[in-house]
This record gives structure tokens, sequence and C-alpha cells, in this order.
């Protein structure tokens, strides 16, 4: 039975499912558990059957806010700005610092956290910025990096996916193309895992920020041909703090989400097998199996958080005023409603987002996780998973869809020769 968490503001729920439940698994409408991480879909199901389209649930203990499970109430959402403003403030003058998810909700001078005319400029130059990546040198990028990593364990037989791949691979890249340097690349990475998490979140943002205040007066003073540079010296004319939270953005659109992507693809390639012999075989491509997952089990689960300014009637439901409102971007793409018939290469998935926040970098993102997959799978193409999949475990959280570790088997080869 879901757990009713008492919302005065909603409609009686539906009567409860009877039939979709986790196996084994407890139903929770409280995201941050790890009962909820070890079952989502399960919860999902439960939630929807009992509430419908919208859903009460907890981001935090105390943090209330509402789920969407329903595409096209997410849709409707995403494309009505005015109604469902992105700016966090009235509502997070009523939450304590130390919250766990506020550092990652909490307003920021960039676009993912504004509206109107203060989001279109910092849009402008984020798209900019973002736009002039070269994707042939991206590739080249990519490739020399996965290269190397995979050299550092391709003659032991083993590797865990996500710490000596994924993460790597996705941290470096972002680096290069960020024009950050090592050292700070480091600082960056360790701090944004933290954001993540939700565990020590306030230091994770401190860590962070601190790194990116010294990249950002770098490329004022030494510019290059990088993001941080273009944003620098683009016509909007960002001050320090504003190129801050918006690098924080792009950082946060890239490595924690993108080391997911990655590695939820190869699990998929890896166990199921209408994808796994036809990606080795070339009868599918990997970028089909990217597309699933970002249908089934995206890397930011829930997301694209809004803010209503005033009561608002949604489904049957009132959405209370400054309360969270937020896409479960995994529910709404399996939303019984749409979520019918083959999906190759169907890519209506809300995965990027949809409307003016939608993800300006999903065509870099895409590339990234293809090149990686591709490079490995080219490498070691007899690749196996090394554990049962029932003992993958997951991250709780309450907006990633994260494991915890990839375990992965292959015969031992010899590195690659590397000019």
């Amino acid at each position: 039975m879901v757990e009713h968490l008492d919302y005065p503001t909603r409609l009686e729920p539906k009567s409860p499912p009877h039939a979709d439940r986790g196996a084994g698994c407890p139903v929770t409408g409280r995201l941050y558990e790890p009962e909820f991480a070890a079952d989502p879909h399960g919860n999902y199901r439960a939630l929807r059957g009992r509430y419908g389209p919208i859903a009460p649930i907890e981001l935090s203990p105390d943090v209330p806010a509402n789920l969407v499970l329903g595409y096209r109430a997410a849709v409707r959402i995403l494309n009505d700005p005015q109604t469902f403003p992105a700016d966090p403030r009235p509502w997070q003058d009523g939450i304590p610092e130390d919250c766990p998810v506020r550092p990652m909700m909490q307003w920021y001078p960039n676009a993912l956290r504004n509206s109107g005319t203060v989001h279109a400029r910092y849009r402008q130059a984020y798209v900019a910025a973002i736009d002039s990546i070269d994707h042939h040198a991206l590739h080249a990028t990519v490739e020399q990096i996965a290269v190397s990593l995979i050299n550092s364990f391709c003659s032991t037989g083993s590797a865990d996916v996500l710490t000596q791949y994924a993460f790597p691979l996705v941290f470096e890249t972002l680096n290069r193309v960020v024009g950050c340097t090592p050292e700070l690349g480091q600082r960056v990475a360790t701090g944004m895992a933290a954001l993540f998490d939700t565990v020590n979140a306030a230091w994770g943002m401190e860590h962070l920020s601190a790194a990116l205040i010294e990249l950002i007066s770098m490329r004022r003073t030494e510019p290059g041909d990088d993001l941080t540079s273009r944003l620098a010296h683009h016509g909007a004319h960002l001050d320090d703090e504003e190129m801050l939270y918006n690098l924080i953005s792009f950082y946060g659109a890239g490595i924690e989400p993108m080391q997911n992507l990655i590695s939820n693809a190869l699990l998929l390639i890896l166990t199921d097998a209408r994808f796994g012999g036809g990606v080795i075989a070339g009868s599918l491509s990997t970028r089909d199996a990217l597309d699933e997952v970002l249908f089934l089990d995206p890397p930011m689960a829930n997301f694209s958080i809004t803010y209503p300014r005033h009561p608002v009637m949604l489904d049957e439901v009132w959405l209370p005023a400054n309360q969270p409102v937020v896409i479960s971007l995994s529910a709404c793409n399996n939303d019984p409603e749409i979520a019918q018939g083959e999906r190759s290469g169907n890519r209506s998935h809300l995965a990027w987002g949809a409307g003016p926040h939608a993800c300006p970098a999903r065509s870099v993102a895409y590339q990234i996780a293809q090149d990686a997959l591709d490079q490995l799978l080219d490498v070691l193409p007899d690749l196996t998973l090394a554990v049962p999949v029932d003992e993958i475990t997951w991250r709780p959280g309450p907006f990633h869809r994260a494991m915890t570790t990839l375990p992965v088997s292959f015969p031992p080869s010899a590195p690659l020769f590397v000019p």
C-alpha cells in the first residue's frame, strides 16, 4: 500500500493498485529512500494507481512535492512557464539551509532556475557556447580518452565500468570542453557527486564553486577555444556569479547524468537479448540502446522542477502555490496512456525535458555517450556482466537513476597501440 502523505488540497485518491508492486519491495512516496531506488517503476505504478497522473511525495524528510506521472500533464507543465515558473525563491524561503535537497533546487542566476527575460539572456549565452562545440573534435577527444582508459584495464579481464570508464571518460571530456585543468576538474567532480547524492550537498556546492571561480578568472584573462571562454566573452556580459552558476548547470547536466546514461545503456545491452546480440552484430545501433534507456531508465529520473505561483487545478488535483512540481521523466515516458508498441527509433521521450527549458546540449550528450559505448564494445566485444543482474544495486536519491557499480568481465587483451 502506498503510504498516504497528508495533503489537504488533494482530492480523494483512487483505489489502491492490486497487482503492480515491486518484487518484495515496499512501495513508498519518499523518493530519497533506498526502497524507492530499488524498484522505482513499481513505485511509480503504485503511485499512479492510487493517485492518478499526479502524486504527493517527499523529496527529503519534511519536504513535500507533487510528482507528475502522466505524460500529457508533463508536456502541458513544461510548455507553460508562466503558470509553472522554474524560479524556486518563494519556495526556498521556508526551507532550512541544511536541507539535503536545497542545494540542488534553490535559486541560482542561471538559465535553469529563471524564467522570462532573465532566462532568455542566460540561455542565449549558454546555447551559443554549446553550439560552438566542434563535434568532429569532440569525437576525436572521446576516442582518445576512451582508448587510454580501456588500455588501463583491458589486460586484467575485469573492470567496474562506472569508476574505471564512464565517470573518468565523461569527467575528462567535459573538462576539455570547458577548458578546465585536471586539478580543477577533479575538485569539480568531487563537489558535483556530493551535490547529486544530496549527502553533504552544501559542502559539495562550496567545493565545486571554489574550483569554478578559479577557472573563470583564468579564462577571462587567458581565453581559449572552450566553453568557459565563450561564455566569458559573450555579448550577454555575464558577471562572475552568473558565469559560475551557468557552468555549474553545464557540469550538472554532464557528469552525473552522462555517466549514468552510458552505464545504464551498457547494462541494457548486456542483459536484454533485444539489444545485446543486435548491437554487437550490427543490426541495432548503440543509439537505439541509448533511446531505450532514455525511455525506460533516464539518468535524471525525476527533475524539471517548477513552482506554481498560485494554486493550480490540474487533472483534478490542486497544486499548492510555491510547492515543487517535479516531472518524473521516467514515469511519464512509461505512462500506459502513451507507452505502447515498438519504440525503436522513437525519440518522443521527455528525458531531455521540453519547452523553453529543454536541454540545449542533447546532441553533445548523445555523441559522447554513443562514442563511449562504441569504443568500449569495439575493443571488448565479448564483454559480459560479472554478477547476476539482480545483484546490481542503485544509489538512493530523489533525482537520479544511478548504479553503485557496474562490474564486467571479458577475455584479457593487449593494450591498443596509441600513436
